[in-house]
């Protein structure tokens, strides 16, 4: 007979913890439950909040900048400098890469109007009034990961279907924010959030999700943002991760262009506006607390 592998151990030659307890007791009953590494500690935490700190920085210097005429390289003029100025790193320059996609090449994600996500900052994407952009950083310091993304309207007016669209989004992260609970499953957060995307026949994006964050860029736990069957893992006081719903007015499904020469930016499949709102998300014992805004 195989024997199963657990997700939770005790430290060898410790004692169990009451954490301890209650996870094997969880995971025995059929839980899926986090590894002991995600579970950081008070000095861990400590960093990823400063983290967050510069992080929020930096989309608040774009928010100052961001206008009509402008390019997309001046927002990573912006933020490349931000970051230099308090130590910090940009997660996405050189991140990623294979024999077919070359690394990331800029220090933010761009990501305008029919552009889901990872678009690439370039001299000539020029923002005109009534556009809308999602502007993503993640942070480096200190060895610590914490990650944002924001909606601008370029010039602060766009037509109604694009503001409308750019509000919901931002109603999706907030509800899943209040569908993140202690000791629940994960799959809650996509249930909330797709039920609010419905109501408004908006796509969510099945492609992507949020994911856990803070000693690394990207690890566990997933977090869809639509409905998937089961509870997924356990959220757990002390986990780090990120709600970013990718809500697209149309279709849910996306592609990426063959004859981009970078292979990042994700488009919605029938090029209708897209749009996404993200937090880094601190799980306590009484829900989420916001560490990037």
């Amino acid at each position: 007979m195989t024997k199963v592998k657990k997700r939770w151990r005790c430290k060898p030659g410790e004692q169990p913890t009451e954490l301890d307890k209650k996870m094997m007791y969880l995971e025995n009953k059929g839980a899926l439950v986090p590894t002991r590494e995600l579970i950081l500690n008070d000095e861990q935490i400590a960093g990823i909040r400063r983290s967050g700190v510069v992080n929020t920085g930096v989309l608040d210097a774009v928010a100052a900048a961001i206008r009509p005429g402008m390019n997309t390289q001046e927002i990573d003029d912006i933020c490349m400098a931000y970051c230099r100025e308090h130590g910090a790193t940009p997660a996405c320059l050189g991140y990623g890469g294979d024999k077919d996609t070359p690394p990331f090449p800029k220090s933010v994600c761009t990501s305008i109007n029919e552009v889901v996500c990872h678009g690439i900052p370039k001299e000539e994407d020029v923002l005109e009034e009534g556009d809308i952009i999602n502007v993503d950083f993640t942070t480096i310091l200190d060895g610590y990961y914490s990650d944002a993304s924001r909606m601008f309207i370029v010039g602060g007016k766009t037509m109604p279907e694009k503001e409308q669209l750019v509000r919901v989004t931002k109603e999706c992260l907030e509800i899943g924010m209040e569908a993140a609970k202690p000791w629940h499953g994960v799959n809650e957060i996509g249930r909330a959030i797709q039920k609010h995307a419905n109501k408004y026949h908006y796509g969510v994006v099945r492609d992507l999700c949020g994911h856990g964050v803070g000693l690394k860029f990207h690890e566990d736990p997933e977090v869809a943002h639509f409905s998937q069957r089961g509870d997924g893992m356990l959220l757990v006081p002390g986990m780090v991760f990120t709600i970013e719903p990718m809500i697209n007015m149309g279709t849910w499904r996306v592609f990426i262009d063959e004859g981009d020469p970078y292979g990042w930016e994700v488009i919605s499949e029938d090029e209708l506006p897209s749009a996404q709102w993200e937090h880094t998300l601190l799980m306590t014992e009484h829900g989420v607390e916001i560490l990037t805004y």
